[in-house]
């Protein structure tokens, strides 16, 4: 079974950067998986923020971070990244690393998440 890790959360002001990492283990290949980054304020619903093909890196990003998030993977590493550049304040939420088969919705595996906190 496939698990995942998230790290390098913290407090950063606000026009700073961030990378977060996500560590994915369970003595296998993803190959066949699409990885995403979400994240949740309490009170609010979750969001997507972020998603790369394991296989060919195709990414796709919610509008909110467009030009300011980059979502990477490293495959030797079974490692997936969060660039977070101009952090805004509205960016401070528990961000969670997620897992899913490609071709299907629901993401099915989750890191416990890591906080991000963004100070004016």
């Amino acid at each position: 079974q496939v698990r995942l890790e998230e790290a390098g959360g913290g407090l950063v002001q606000a026009g700073g950067s961030l990378r977060l990492s996500c560590a994915a283990s369970g003595g296998r290949t993803f190959t066949n998986y699409v990885m995403g980054w979400f994240r949740r304020t309490p009170g609010l619903e979750r969001e997507f923020v972020a998603a790369i093909t394991w296989s060919e890196g195709i990414t796709s990003y919610a509008d909110s971070v467009k030009g300011r998030f980059t979502v990477s993977r490293q495959n030797a590493r079974s490692m997936v990244y969060l660039q977070m550049n101009n952090l805004k304040s509205e960016d401070t939420a528990t961000y969670y690393c997620a897992a899913k088969f490609r071709g299907q919705t629901e993401y099915h595996v989750w890191g416990p998440g890591t906080r991000v906190t963004v100070s004016s």
